[in-house]
């Protein structure tokens, strides 16, 4: 399972893994994201970034908790991941973190998918094709 890991950062409450997976990174939070554990998320979405993957996968199957910061760092990832051509895609949320987006918006500003496997399939095909 740990096949393909780049990275991992870990507090008490929260647990971040990443992998790549073809031209996109899948950012896996689990536990509790919030002002406290933002950071672990934050510093993973940029490294990513700053090496030239921007199309970001973030898994949040095992999410369960979010709140306006770590909202915020979701945000603040999407803008410089569009702005360098690519995007952040989530999957699998739960209903109560899935709640949180809804009630501020966010879901609209979002690429949402059921599974990360729709949100790997999502656009390769063409990407794929044109290269």
């Amino acid at each position: 399972m740990d096949r393909g890991t780049v990275g991992s950062a870990q507090s008490g409450r929260l647990l971040v893994e990443v992998r790549q997976e073809g031209s996109s990174a899948v950012v896996t939070p689990a536990g509790e994201l919030d002002h406290h554990t933002a950071d672990l998320l934050r510093e993973p979405l940029e490294d990513c970034l700053s090496k030239g993957t921007s199309r970001l996968v973030v898994d949040c199957t095992r999410l369960e908790f979010c709140d306006s910061t770590g909202l915020n760092v979701l945000l603040g990832a999407r803008l410089k991941a569009e702005a360098a051509g690519g995007g952040v895609h989530l999957a699998g949320m739960l209903p109560v973190v899935a709640r949180v987006f809804e009630i501020t918006g966010a879901d609209a500003v979002f690429t949402v998918h059921a599974t990360v496997e729709a949100a790997l399939s999502d656009g390769h095909g063409q990407r794929e094709a044109d290269g």
